[in-house]
């Protein structure tokens, strides 16, 4: 028995491969997409970077970069430092030679950012003068790269700017080479001076620690962990663990690929899954006659389940093993370019191991075997008559259990989205991604239904018409399931496409208009690397303004929800000088509760969705974390309606200033006196740094929007591309199905032009079905996740969205009509 149905197996796919191209092709696609995740994952859970700057330092004591509880912990949104007295505790230790702080912050020299450091902790990090000496009170060491660029020697003199202004200095040596890991120019300073000019003095960026001669850097490590008990944020690293010491952002790095590799993957493994079990399936089907012929001659049940299942053990393994290769090359495409947005630090690797290539390749052997077997099921179990009477005609007879299960999930679908309706904010996002997964289903599920539906209503006007179109509604019609497997894929591709691309046109469309409506300043004055504090009050003493407001963008940790449920979330921040009045002679925030106007010291302005989702209200204490991860509450004096376009939560800068690594102003906005020419407010203005327009501030971009907007645009051409593709390919697969039908209609008197405008008229009755149901299922996602993230409702660009919808409509009739010429090619030269 079993030597038959491996024989025929291996026949099938040997006398006739054109029959297996179809899933072949949807196996290998899909085990790209799966193994190039599954590769992002694993890079993900094993990021590490290389001590970098402390390879010189045995061990390094450095503070935890996240900030919660472990279950519900967040990277901060700037460095964690530690209190500069565990220099001291650490230098105490037993077994320490020595301990010196280090600090790395931005300065300007000669126009371009240059990195700061403490002179302390040169020695444990690799540096060594080449000439002069340690800097004192005053002065300053250079790396050649600076010293070049200053036009400097020992001796001579260097002008800085830190983000409280401009000091000159003293050159009092040159270093060898450049400082280790930093991205231009290096300055030192003595550690006093070095701690003032970060901005934050009573804290320091690590410590630095070398162990006495005979002492263990692990053994040392063991002792500090019990000298430093008491500062639960200390974490103290050895060997590769320096790394991270280094690096503060590796911890969001792992959470961006753990995020692409686990969640993205997970639906994208989905679809992939689904998808090629539907081209599986369809594939089966089509050899329903083949089965019934088999089933006639004398083949059991059996037998022709264990030939299905060997066919997917011969087909799937190498398809998938050929899939993969494409999935590396799509894995280090999308790793290289994460980094070059500098999501992802530099020392960290791509890891790629065996176990995201097998699984990819299992993942498919087990879609193709299950599906393979579900649709052999019926002809393979009735009778062999009834089986040749089946393969003749396709029946319309979907089973019970898929029914009710599709009923099921349309029923959770519609359940699921009047939740995300009543929700807001990330609750309604996270209630409309199950939306879009429960409809899909649906839509899988009741192909056939569908299918029925959809050939009823736009077949509405095609029997009205000419032969042709009359012809491909009946035929739709009659066949409903093979019009289901063309459909779906289609759907999934417009529904995945329009929910992901259209999610950011619509926060961006709203974003932009909060903005142009937000910013009323008449100047707005920026510089590449930041403007220093002083430059707020330079320009205020133009004549002709009438204020000066400088802001400082960064990022807080806000709560959301309220709690045992309640978690922490990344908000945009701003940090305003001067009193409220100045700001709203600015800055129009659309105040909806509250004043400005007392704005100040341990008080905070919200944005009315961010203080909906805190539960917080005018009066009450905002329990938050400063980028440093720092707990304060400061009071709430009002909310806003354009957190979106400005910013989600507003405090004083001096709330800020001393707990970001660089504290220069993103921004200076001016207002001009009444009566004052604007453009010799501008032309004095000038010397501070550029200036533009009030659009000036609104084409500003947070690299974390942009970094998001990116990424989905790539899950949305990942995903999309690849539905596309098994869309196309089901198509191709079911003219060429028909080979017999069309060449009977040219039989018996059709022109082939009459044969050729059939196949046209299916094709747009599938794009027209799979547009309108992946435009609904789209629009029903993005309805309560827009109007939770924005409060407005969602903005589908037309060219955008006729591009997505003229991109279907050529894919369905260049799948259609190519594959149909060929056959009737074929036809009239046999």
């Amino acid at each position: 028995m079993r030597p038959l149905s491996n024989g025929l197996a291996r026949a099938a796919v040997r006398f006739k491969p054109a029959a297996f191209a179809g899933t072949f092709i949807a196996l290998m696609l899909a085990a790209a997409i799966v193994s190039a995740c599954g590769i992002l994952l694993e890079s993900g859970l094993r990021a590490a970077v290389p001590p970098g700057r402390y390879a010189s330092a045995p061990v390094v004591v450095a503070a935890e970069q996240r900030v919660g509880d472990r279950e519900e912990s967040e990277p901060a949104p700037d460095r964690v430092r530690l209190d500069a007295s565990l220099v001291a505790t650490a230098a105490r230790t037993q077994g320490v030679a020595a301990a010196a702080p280090d600090w790395s912050f931005p300065v300007q020299g000669r126009g371009t950012g240059w990195t700061a450091h403490g002179w302390g902790s040169a020695s444990f990090t690799g540096v060594a003068l080449g000439s002069g000496a340690a800097p004192r009170k005053g002065e300053v060491v250079l790396d050649p790269a600076a010293a070049r660029a200053a036009r400097v020697r020992v001796g001579g003199s260097v002008t800085l700017t830190a983000a409280d202004g401009g000091h000159r200095f003293r050159v009092a040596g040159i270093t060898r080479t450049g400082g280790a890991q930093d991205p231009g120019p290096a300055v030192w300073f003595t550690d006093r001076q070095a701690g003032a000019l970060s901005g934050h003095p009573a804290t320091v960026d690590a410590v630095v620690v070398c162990p006495e001669p005979g002492t263990a850097p692990g053994a040392l490590a063991a002792d500090l962990k019990r000298a430093l008990k008491a500062v639960p944020a200390a974490r103290v690293h050895t060997g590769e663990g320096r790394g991270a010491a280094q690096e503060p952002g590796l911890d969001g790095a792992k959470e961006l690929l753990e995020g692409i590799g686990g969640s993205f993957g997970g639906i994208a493994t989905m679809v992939a899954i689904f998808t090629t079990a539907g081209t599986t399936a369809l594939s089966i089907g089509q050899r329903g006659r083949e089965i019934a012929l088999l089933r006639a001659v004398g083949a059991t049940p059996r037998q022709i389940r264990r030939s299905i299942a060997t066919e997917a053990l011969l087909v799937a393994p190498l398809a998938g093993a050929l899939g993969t290769l494409p999935g590396i090359a799509l894995a280090h495409w999308w790793f290289g370019e994460l980094r070059d947005r500098g999501a992802i630090p530099a020392g960290v690797e791509l890891a790629v191991s065996w176990i995201p290539l097998v699984s990819a390749v299992g993942a498919g052997l087990v879609a193709a075997l299950f599906a393979g077997l579900a649709a052999a099921r019926r002809p393979a179990r009735i009778k062999p008559g009834q089986a040749l009477g089946e393969a003749a005609a396709e029946p319309f007879r979907p089973g019970v259990i898929r029914t009710l299960l599709g009923v099921a999930a349309l029923a959770g679908g519609g359940v699921l989205t009047g939740v995300a309706a009543a929700a807001s904010g990330d609750d309604a996002a996270n209630a409309a991604l199950g939306v879009v997964m429960l409809f899909m289903l649906a839509v899988g599920l009741l192909g056939p239904f569908v299918a029925r539906g959809c050939a009823w209503l736009v077949g509405l006007p095609l029997r009205a018409g000419r032969a042709p179109a009359a012809l491909a509604a009946a035929n739709a019609w009659a066949n409903a399931r093979r019009l289901a497997s063309a459909i779906t894929p289609l759907v999934l591709a417009m529904a995945f496409a329009s929910t992901l691309v259209f999610m950011h046109t619509s926060e961006a469309h709203a974003t932009d208009g909060q903005r142009r409506a937000g910013v009323v300043a008449d100047h707005v004055l920026s510089a590449p690397g930041g403007l220093p504090a002083d430059a707020t009050a330079r320009a205020g003493s133009v004549r002709g303004v009438a204020s000066a407001v400088g802001v400082l963008r960064t990022g807080v940790l806000v709560p959301r929800g309220s709690g045992d449920g309640a978690w922490l979330e990344n908000a945009s921040a701003q940090g305003v000088s001067g009193a409220g009045r100045d700001l709203a002679a600015v800055q129009d925030l659309d105040v909806r509760t509250g004043s400005l106007a007392t704005l100040g010291r341990s008080t905070v302005a919200v944005d009315a969705s961010l203080a909906s989702a805190a539960h917080v209200k005018v009066g009450d204490r905002l329990r938050l974390h400063l980028p440093d991860g720092t707990a304060v509450a400061p009071k709430v004096v009002a909310t806003y309606g354009r957190g979106l376009g400005l910013a989600a939560v507003t405090l004083p800068r001096a709330a800020l200033a001393t707990h970001v690594t660089s504290a220069f102003d993103s921004h200076v906005l001016v207002r001009d006196d009444k009566g004052a020419d604007p453009a010799a407010v501008a032309a004095a203005l000038r010397p501070l740094g550029e200036v533009t327009g009030p659009g000036g501030y609104a084409a500003a971009r947070d690299k974390e929007g942009e970094l998001n907007v990116w990424a989905n645009t790539v899950m949305a051409a990942v995903l999309g591309g690849f539905a596309a593709v098994a869309a196309a390919n089901t198509l191709v697969m079911t003219v060429l199905d028909r080979r017999r039908e069309l060449g009977m209609l040219r039989l018996i008197g059709s022109t082939r032009r009459q044969v050729l405008g059939m196949v046209r008229w299916e094709a747009l009755l599938v794009v027209i079905a799979g547009v309108a149901l992946g435009t609904a299922i789209a629009l029903a996602t993005l309805q309560p996740m827009v109007r939770g993230m924005t409060g407005e409702d969602p903005y589908l660009p037309p060219l955008t969205y006729g591009g997505f919808a003229g991109a279907a409509v050529a894919l369905g009739l260049l799948a259609t009509g190519l594959p149909a010429r060929a056959v009737l090619r074929r036809g009239r030269s046999g």
